[in-house]
């Protein structure tokens, strides 16, 4: 069973806005069964629409259509739509209901006839009612294929494709299972692991695929298997996931479709009763948002301080400034330091401190560009790692943020 996202938006071709529903939409088809073949992205331009509907009838059962909806001149699409399918727009009553009561409800301004147009649709859809907007999905079949239409607002379309549209699909097709076992390692690069699970790799039935995936100091191993007998692919992917581990052994920190290392970490925390606090220079206050980004981080996260500048890690954490002007900025003193200092600060039992240069430039440390120091304090004590994390700045502060929760979560589970 395969699908097409087709997402229509000048604002995605130039990079205004990121496509962030063809990702969302790719992960709902695949848990249920359904294989994405290709992500299309073009113009708001009636003949590129009327193209690319038809060539991706070709392709795939499933076309998936977002953006285009919208009360202005520049949405194209339901006209577009109208036209490819020969049909004519209607006005729908309940649709034009739901504007009135949105407008009467949470829209200060008065409803415009543009916005009541809204409530035209072609004749032979079957209309997903938006209970969070004002344009309605689309549901069109045509030669045994399946088109949907959708508002590009993702929270819209994210409300119609868990309402309406995955629920229809599910309905009207009969697909396989896919299942995903996502296993995180940290501490070891992608041709490293590849080579010590080179057999292991070689040993997987047809029907399961390997995918690596890395990214910034951490490498994420995904298991896909895809058959019609769900226990069976449940059973062989414990087994391999099982002796994944005796190969793999500690770099092994959990699995995608649990919980995140920050999570993992979290639950440590609470299960031991304990509190953490971040001090963060280089990182600039990503390691605390991985944290607070989880619901329930209140209860184990006590706070963090940025202090970026030098200055900062003097007068808001209280470092010592002969120590900085001893060993730098930019050094395992003074890691130690803001991870103590921070913990002191915010009462909490552990602590995390990075001070390093992300670059492009030496800055007050006066290091190498990549350098990087990162702390640990512990109720009983507290230790540095230094690092060379390369000179692109992106990639220096995304490994620190991976190596600090790595570091901080052995500690827990020693």
């Amino acid at each position: 069973m395969l699908a097409e996202i087709i997402t229509i938006g000048d604002e995605i071709l130039i990079g205004q806005i990121i496509d962030s529903n063809s990702a969302f939409i790719g992960k709902e088809l695949n848990k249920i069964g359904v294989d994405v073949y290709q992500i299309t992205s073009i113009q708001d331009n009636k003949q590129h629409i009327l193209n690319a509907l038809e060539e991706a009838k070709n392709r795939v059962d499933i076309i998936l259509i977002t953006g285009g909806l919208g009360p202005t001149k520049d949405d194209i699409t339901k006209h577009t739509i109208c036209e490819y399918f020969g049909d004519t727009l209607v006005q729908n009553t309940a649709v034009l209901t739901h504007i009135e009561e949105l407008f009467k409800k949470y829209i200060s301004t008065p409803i415009s006839d543009v916005n009541k147009q809204q409530s035209l649709v072609p004749s032979t859809a079957k209309i997903l009612m938006n209970l969070y907007g004002t344009a309605p999905g689309m549901w069109f079949e045509n030669e045994n294929k399946v088109f949907v239409s959708m508002p590009g607002v993702p929270y819209e379309m994210k409300g119609l494709m868990k309402n309406e549209v995955l629920p229809g699909l599910q309905k009207r097709f009969d697909r396989p299972f896919i299942l995903h076992k996502t296993v995180l390692t940290y501490g070891m690069g992608e041709s490293a692991i590849a080579e010590k699970i080179e057999d292991w790799e070689d040993g997987l039935p047809s029907y399961i695929k390997l995918a690596y995936l890395p990214n910034l100091g951490k490498v994420r191993l995904r298991l896909t298997a895809k058959g019609k007998d769900k226990s069976v692919l449940d059973k062989t992917i414990a087994n391999k996931v099982k002796d994944l581990h005796a190969i793999l052994g500690d770099i092994i920190v959990g699995y995608e479709e649990d919980q995140t290392i920050e999570e993992r970490i979290g639950g440590l925390l609470m299960k031991q009763g304990k509190t953490l606090a971040v001090a963060e220079s280089c990182t600039g206050g990503m390691i605390a948002q991985s944290f607070t980004a989880n619901a329930g981080a209140s209860r184990y996260f006590n706070g963090g301080a940025v202090t970026y500048a030098t200055k900062s890690k003097v007068d808001v954490l209280g470092v010592d400034p002969d120590i900085i002007k001893k060993y730098s900025v930019t050094s395992a003193q003074v890691a130690e330091a803001m991870a103590l200092a921070v913990k002191e600060k915010f009462r909490s039992d552990y602590a995390v401190a990075t001070t390093g240069n992300a670059g492009p430039t030496k800055g007050d440390g006066n290091v190498e560009v990549g350098t990087v120091f990162i702390a640990i304090a512990t109720p009983d004590t507290v230790f540095f790692k230094k690092y060379e994390f390369g000179n692109l700045r992106e990639r220096v502060v995304g490994k620190t943020v991976s190596k600090a929760s790595e570091l901080l979560l052995r500690e827990l589970i020693k």
